[in-house]
């Protein structure tokens, strides 16, 4: 198998957006059905009296979908095209979001449809994101440069995150059906989305005579010393960052802003994201292969995000809590580019969406930080909570660049030709 050349399948229903385009409106609409739940998290406590640990294991119950996804979609990809394994994606979303608007005040059933997101986010995120990347070079993209893959597939799922939290916030602060509407709303995004990826190229030839199935799913570049001990360590701080801004801080502050807590929580969110879409942008003008200096700044904003978020929290000021969304959101962004581009580097081009689906997978698991927060905070408190993640952010920065230092890798340029498979 190798990088689509002219002689790969192209549809014959033509638009006008670019090719890379195409994939990224459905890489839009199920991020946004992915973070639509996100705001309501207030809703359901307010409204249907579910608890703080509840809602949050609510929060990260899509990991349970994603992971899966991830890890089996990315390197199925990978033998059987993008296509295939990308167009169920917006069709899982659009069945997760239709549970959700179903679900009322139904623990079961609202997990079911956080799973099903899951499943469809993970989809998007593991294969949507090589298919983007390889959409932005030759001959689908000549004047991409070699990063731009990288950024326009990181750039989209943010403002997906971004756009699906602040329009379900909106709606569900204004009253009107605000446990179903924001979902009916993603279920239309998901139909449209479906219809323009339909027109994408493949990327990929189906290999006419594929490994084993087991072999398949193996991803060698995982045990690569420098994805083990830079982008392994780095990856659960990506979300661990942007769901202590727009979970964790509103639902503290909920008594705060009394009348206007989703509205509250849609701002946060709104705030974390759009700040993670400008750092992702400046990750272009800082980085440089072999330099350490993404890793330092990502995790330096880290550690200066948490230390604001303990001191909201001692403080309870509404314009501190702002600030802290605001250096987490940063943070997230930097964090999020600067590990997907490791992971551009280091995995060859058969095993592309394979390490970039244990990079998500990875990075997923900061979405328990909610809940796990929640379960110690009666006992330790936030203000002491964010203070040692604070810390451990300065600990990882160490230790990450220690590592960047022993374990240096060229990068592998996406624009060379691909060894020839199967």
């Amino acid at each position: 198998m190798s990088l689509a050349t002219s002689s790969l399948s192209r549809p014959t229903t033509r638009t006008h957006l670019a090719p890379w385009l195409r994939v990224s409106a459905a890489v839009f609409a199920v991020a946004w059905g992915g973070n639509e739940f996100t705001p309501l998290l207030v809703t359901y406590r307010l409204e249907e009296h579910l608890s703080a640990v509840t809602v949050n294991v609510l929060l990260g119950a899509y990991v349970v979908g994603i992971v899966p996804a991830l890890l089996i979609g990315g390197p199925l990809s990978d033998r059987y095209g993008r296509r295939a394994l990308a167009l169920p994606a917006p069709v899982l979303a659009l069945v997760g979001s239709a549970v959700l608007a179903a679900g009322g005040g139904s623990t079961a059933q609202l997990f079911v449809g956080r799973v099903f997101s899951g499943l469809a986010l993970g989809l998007v995120m593991a294969v949507g994101t090589a298919w983007i990347k390889e959409l932005s070079l030759p001959p689908f993209d000549a004047a991409a440069d070699d990063g731009a893959g990288a950024r326009r597939a990181a750039l989209v799922l943010t403002i997906g995150f971004a756009l699906g939290a602040a329009v379900a916030a909106g709606i569900a602060q204004s009253g009107t059906a605000p446990e179903v509407l924001p979902y009916v709303v993603n279920v239309a995004l998901c139909i449209l989305s479906l219809a323009l990826m339909w027109s994408a190229p493949e990327t990929r030839r189906r290999a006419t005579a594929p490994a084993r199935l087991r072999d398949d799913l193996k991803i060698p570049a995982a045990s690569h010393r420098r994805f083990v001990f830079v982008v392994a360590p780095l990856a659960p701080w990506v979300f661990g960052t942007a769901a202590s801004a727009y979970a964790i801080l509103p639902v503290l502050f909920s008594a705060q802003v009394r009348g206007a807590e989703v509205g509250f929580a849609g701002l946060l969110c709104l705030i974390a994201l759009g700040c993670g879409v400008a750092a992702q942008s400046v990750v272009r003008s800082i980085d440089r292969a072999g330099s350490a200096r993404t890793i330092v700044v990502s995790f330096a904003t880290t550690a200066v995000g948490l230390a604001l978020a303990a001191w909201a929290s001692v403080t309870m000021l509404l314009p501190v809590a702002i600030v802290a969304a605001a250096a987490l959101g940063t943070a997230y962004g930097f964090l999020l580019v600067t590990g997907l581009q490791e992971v551009q580097r280091i995995a060859g081009p058969d095993d592309l969406a394979g390490l970039t689906a244990v990079y998500y997978s990875l990075s997923y698991l900061g979405f328990f930080v909610p809940a796990l927060l929640a379960s110690l905070s009666p006992m330790i408190g936030y203000p002491i909570l964010f203070a040692v993640g604070g810390a451990l952010a300065l600990v990882s920065l160490l230790a990450t660049c220690a590592a960047h230092r022993r374990y240096g890798v060229l990068p592998i340029s996406p624009r060379r030709t691909p060894p020839q498979r199967g």
